[in-house]
């Protein structure tokens, strides 16, 4: 470590030879000198530490330990022995929060005391306070979306939507008509980021339909692509950009005797349709239906490492789908939960992303 040799390294040897640390141990070196701390912004260093190289986590958040969260190393398949606290996540001056949304390594959370949503990345320990856009203020849902072009926040009222994009670092309002429906059968289930606009499944006391909402122009426009019949709950889940898929209840008057997935479909000509993948088997399917007591706006989807992971808010257990191989499992209880937990059960996918900016 004689600087006087390693001063006279190219920057590029340097770089390469600071790839090979382990990532824990690269960011607790950043404090040392301004050169380190700004390889964390360099696209060449960044680019060998790719997502690959990452652990990916299941992360579980309850309301009676909103500062503690358990994490389930998906990588290794098992539960990690240490957790999460919010406190990580919080800059010092900041007391309580609630977390709303994680995507792609981004944690988006509210700051009751302060009326505003914060932005952070817990690798970089990065982040960005944002102001609600109006006061007083309360929302409906969320849906937070992160890519490689930046973050948008999507939240409405009962009467209207705000979109804030952090490019812009400004929120637009968007007037609901009083004909539009709610955006959600759940309201622990948001939007869909697919293709570049956000997708949303309403009933509204009816049929089931799926709405797009195009967050350039605020424009909300139905999808005209048959649903299946005698579906008694939908839900839309994409891994991102290439596939949509939609998790869909089938039964009578409401009660749901099975579960199928589907995949969205389009052919050469523009023309989409939805394709069954899957069904899931008759005992884990009773096991599910029991679990959410046939209350199924207790139910939400969300996309992880290349399962479809389908839960419920009054459940500590996770069923999940693994595409690549079309078979269907359930994630094992974190077991350091206490059973008096009945209901409360939120989970996220939580991919670290030390180039995700805020």
């Amino acid at each position: 470590m004689d600087p006087r040799i390693w001063g006279k390294l190219p920057r590029e040897l340097l770089e390469h030879i600071l790839s090979f640390l382990p990532l824990k141990t690269f960011l607790n070196l950043r404090s040392t000198c301004k050169h380190f701390n700004s390889l964390i912004f360099s696209p060449s260093f960044i680019s060998k530490h790719s997502a690959s190289s990452l652990p990916s986590f299941l992360l579980l958040s309850h309301p009676q330990s909103s500062q503690k969260f358990s994490l389930y190393d998906s990588s290794l398949g098992n539960w990690c022995s240490s957790f999460l606290w919010s406190s990580q996540l919080l800059p010092g001056n900041s007391k309580s929060s609630t977390l709303l949304s994680i995507s792609n390594g981004l944690f988006c959370l509210s700051l009751p005391g302060s009326f505003a949503f914060l932005v952070c990345n817990f690798l970089t320990k990065c982040s960005r306070k944002i102001d609600y856009p109006s006061f007083p203020f309360s929302f409906v849902f969320l849906t937070f979306v992160s890519t490689g072009l930046g973050y948008q926040i999507f939240v409405t009222t009962h009467s209207t939507a705000f979109l804030y994009d952090s490019r812009f670092h400004l929120w637009r309002r968007f007037r609901l008509d009083a004909h539009d429906p709610i955006l959600s059968d759940s309201s622990y289930q948001g939007g869909v980021y697919f293709n570049g606009s956000l997708y949303f499944t309403v009933s509204d006391s009816g049929p089931f339909s799926i709405l797009c909402l195009n967050p350039g122009n605020g424009k909300l426009d139905s999808q005209a692509i048959d649903l299946p019949e005698n579906l008694t709950f939908l839900r839309l889940v994409s891994d991102g950009e290439r596939k949509l898929y939609m998790v869909g209840g089938v039964g009578t008057n409401g009660i749901s005797r099975m579960m199928k997935l589907w995949e969205l479909d389009g052919d050469g000509e523009g023309r989409k349709r939805w394709i069954e993948v899957g069904i899931l088997p008759e005992l884990m399917c009773r096991k599910f239906m029991s679990v959410c007591y046939h209350t199924y706006e207790h139910v939400y989807c969300l996309w992880h490492r290349g399962m479809i992971c389908i839960c419920c808010y009054t459940w500590p257990e996770i069923l999940y789908y693994k595409v690549g191989r079309g078979t269907w499992h359930w994630l094992p209880k974190c077991p350091s939960l206490p059973e008096k937990w009945s209901c409360g059960f939120r989970w996220f996918s939580f991919l670290p992303e030390i180039s995700a900016a805020v």
